[in-house]
C-alpha cells in the first residue's frame, strides 16, 4: 500500500462526516501506473474526498468493490459521438466499457458553422436527424450538456471546419485576408475552450491545405496551451513523409503534437512500423512533445469515397456525385484508382482486394440490404467491376458510405500497445443496440475498443499490465490534454470512476454482429453520479462540457 496517497486528515475526520458515495474494499488503480492499493474511495458531491479506510464512515450509496478494480474514468481520445449524443445522451456503448470522457474533433468539429455549412450538414444526415441550434464549437458542447448527456465531452477545433467556414470546399489556397480570418476563428474558439487543432489530411477539403496553413493555425492555438492532433496525410505509402509534416508543424508552431490512430496501412507498408515508432521516439528525445493514440483492431473504418482520388470532391459532395455520373470523368477516376500512387491515400489498393472492404453504413433505405456485405460480394451480385461498383454505390447513395477496411497487422497492433506514450481512441460513435443505431453497422470498436485493452490484451495475452493500461486509459490522456482535475483517483479530483472485474471484462462486438455491449464493467460514476449500476444504465445524465486549459474564464 502506498500510504502517501492516503489523505490522513480526511481519514481521521471521516467518522464525523457523511459522504455521498463510498466504494469499499476495491483494488484501487489511481491512474499513475502504480500497483493497486486495497483501500476505500470516498466521494462527496462531484469530487473525490479521499482514499483510505472508510469502514466506519457512512454514505448515501455504498458500492462493494471486493474482487474488483477501481480506476479513474477512461478517456476516449477519438470519439465520433458528435451526432449520436444528440440522439441518445446515455453514451451506452462507451460507458459500459468505463469511458467517462469523449474527445471529439478529428479534422471536422461541430463548429463554427455558417448557414451554408448548416445546410450541407442537414442534407447529409442519415439515420440520425437533428436541428442545428448552435453556431460555435463551444455552443455545441454546451448544447449537449444542457440537453443531457451521461459522459463528459470536449473537442478539438477541426482544421477542415475552419477551412470550410472561410474558404469552402474548393481546392484553393487562402488569400492573406482569408488566412487572417482563419487565425481569428482559431483564436475565438481557443478562448472559448477548444483543446487545439485537429486535422484529417487524407480527406478533401483538408487534403487541399498546405503545411504552412496548418502551421499558422497551430501558432494561434499554441498561445492558449492548445495541442495539434492529426490523422496524418498518409498512413501508408507516404507514412514517413506524413510524420515529417506533423513534426515540422510541432516545431514551427511550438505546439505538442499527437498522431491519431497510429498505424502502418496496407500490407506492403507493415514493415514500416518499427521505423515509425523509433522516429517518434527520436523526436521525443530531441524535446518534442509528440504522442499517439490507437484502436485495438486490424481494420480501419471510414468512407467508401476514400477509394477515390481527392480531386473528385473539389467543390463538395454534390460535385463528386455529378462527376460519378459523367462517363468520361468516371473513366478517368477508375484509371487513377488502379494506380498505386504516392500522391494520395488509396484505401482500395491498401486493402489488397475487394473482399477486404466491408460495406457498413448506407444512407438510403434502398441500399441498406447491402449492409454487412463485402465490396467483392456486391460487385459479383451486380455483375460489375469492383471500382465501377464503388462509383455506382457512392453515386446512388449520395453519401460517403461507411466502410471497414482490413489493412493492418496484429503484430503491429501489439507493438503499439507496448508503447507507454500511446493512448486509446475508438474512432467511433457511442451508441446502443436499438434504432436508429441498428439501421447501420458500426465498426465493432464502438462497443469494444476499451474493454479489449483490458480483456484481450491485458488479461488474456499479457501485452500490457493492468496498472499501465489504466494509466494510458486515464491519467495520460487527461494530463496530455490539460483537463482540469481529471484522470486520477486522488483527493480533490472530479469523481469520474469505473469499477470493473479484471477477470471477466470482455468485448463481444464482431464485424458481423457489432451491436453487442462489452461486459465486466459493474459501476461507473461521472462527476460523482452513478451512471452504471451493477452493469446497467441508471438513465442519469451528469456529463459536462470540458474545456482546454487556455479557455478565457
Amino acid at each position: 500500500m502506498k500510504s502517501a496517497l492516503i489523505s490522513l486528515a480526511i481519514v481521521s475526520s471521516a467518522f464525523a462526516q457523511d459522504f455521498d458515495v463510498i466504494i469499499r474494499n476495491g483494488d484501487v488503480y489511481d491512474g499513475t501506473g502504480a500497483d493497486a492499493q486495497h483501500v476505500d474511495v470516498a466521494i462527496k458531491g462531484d469530487r473525490i474526498a479521499g482514499l483510505g479506510d472508510f469502514s466506519k464512515a457512512s454514505a448515501k450509496t455504498i458500492i462493494n468493490g471486493s474482487g474488483l478494480a477501481v480506476a479513474p474514468g477512461f478517456i476516449n481520445m477519438l470519439s465520433w459521438s458528435t451526432e449520436s449524443l444528440i440522439q441518445d445522451g446515455r453514451s451506452q456503448s462507451e460507458l459500459r466499457q468505463g469511458v467517462t470522457t469523449e474527445i471529439m474533433g478529428e479534422g471536422e468539429s461541430m463548429g463554427p458553422l455558417n448557414d451554408e455549412m448548416k445546410k450541407r450538414m442537414v442534407s447529409e444526415q442519415a439515420d440520425i436527424k437533428f436541428d442545428i441550434r448552435w453556431n460555435t464549437l463551444a455552443e455545441y458542447l454546451l448544447f449537449l450538456e444542457k440537453r443531457g448527456i451521461s459522459c463528459n465531452v470536449a473537442s478539438f477545433l477541426g482544421a477542415t471546419t475552419v477551412r470550410e467556414y472561410v474558404i469552402g470546399w474548393e481546392d484553393k489556397q487562402p488569400t492573406p485576408q482569408q488566412l487572417d480570418q482563419m487565425r481569428d476563428v482559431v483564436r475565438k474558439e481557443m478562448e472559448a475552450g477548444a483543446l487545439g487543432i485537429g486535422t484529417s489530411l487524407i480527406y478533401p477539403p483538408a487534403f487541399y491545405a498546405k503545411t504552412e496553413e496548418l502551421i499558422e493555425m497551430c501558432k494561434v492555438a499554441a498561445k492558449y496551451q492548445g495541442k495539434y492532433i492529426s490523422h496524418m496525410r498518409s498512413e501508408g505509402n507516404q507514412l514517413f513523409e506524413a510524420l515529417d509534416e506533423l513534426l515540422r508543424i510541432a516545431r514551427e508552431a511550438n505546439i505538442p503534437a499527437e498522431v491519431y490512430h497510429i498505424k502502418a496501412a496496407g500490407q506492403k507498408n507493415w514493415a514500416k512500423e518499427d521505423e515509425l515508432l523509433s522516429r517518434i521516439e527520436a523526436a521525443q528525445k530531441q524535446g518534442l512533445n509528440v504522442r499517439a493514440n490507437m484502436y485495438t483492431y486490424t481494420a480501419a473504418g471510414t468512407g467508401l469515397d476514400a477509394c477515390l482520388p481527392p480531386w473528385t470532391e473539389d467543390g463538395g459532395y454534390p460535385a463528386l456525385f455529378k462527376r460519378l455520373r459523367d462517363s468520361a470523368t468516371r473513366e478517368k477516376i477508375g484509371a487513377e484508382v488502379k494506380i498505386d500512387s504516392d500522391k494520395w491515400e488509396n484505401l482500395y489498393l491498401a486493402a489488397g482486394s475487394p473482399d477486404k472492404i466491408l460495406l457498413a453504413a448506407f444512407k438510403s433505405d434502398k441500399l441498406k440490404p447491402l449492409t454487412g456485405k463485402t465490396l467483392a460480394e456486391v460487385a459479383k451480385m451486380r455483375g460489375k467491376d469492383p471500382i465501377d461498383t464503388i462509383m455506382d454505390l457512392v453515386s446512388e447513395d449520395e453519401s460517403r458510405i461507411g466502410t471497414v477496411y482490413f489493412i493492418m497487422s496484429e503484430e503491429n497492433v501489439k507493438k503499439e500497445l507496448r508503447k507507454p506514450w500511446i493512448s486509446f481512441g475508438s474512432d467511433e460513435a457511442s451508441q446502443a443496440p436499438e434504432p436508429p443505431f441498428t439501421k447501420s453497422n458500426p465498426h465493432p470498436r464502438a462497443y469494444g475498443n476499451f474493454a479489449r485493452v483490458l480483456g484481450k490484451y491485458c488479461r488474456d495475452e499479457k501485452v500490457i499490465t493492468l496498472p499501465e493500461a489504466v494509466r494510458r486509459l486515464s491519467a495520460q490522456p487527461a494530463t496530455n490534454l490539460g483537463l482540469d482535475h481529471r484522470g486520477m483517483l486522488k483527493e480533490g479530483m472530479f469523481a469520474d470512476v469505473v469499477v470493473f472485474d479484471p477477470k471477466t471484462i470482455t468485448d463481444h462486438a464482431t464485424f458481423e454482429k457489432p451491436h453487442q455491449y462489452a461486459t465486466g464493467v459493474k459501476d461507473v460514476l461521472v462527476n460523482g453520479v452513478q451512471v452504471i449500476k451493477d452493469g446497467e444504465h441508471t438513465n442519469t445524465k451528469p456529463g459536462r462540457a470540458l474545456w482546454g486549459p487556455g479557455k478565457v474564464r
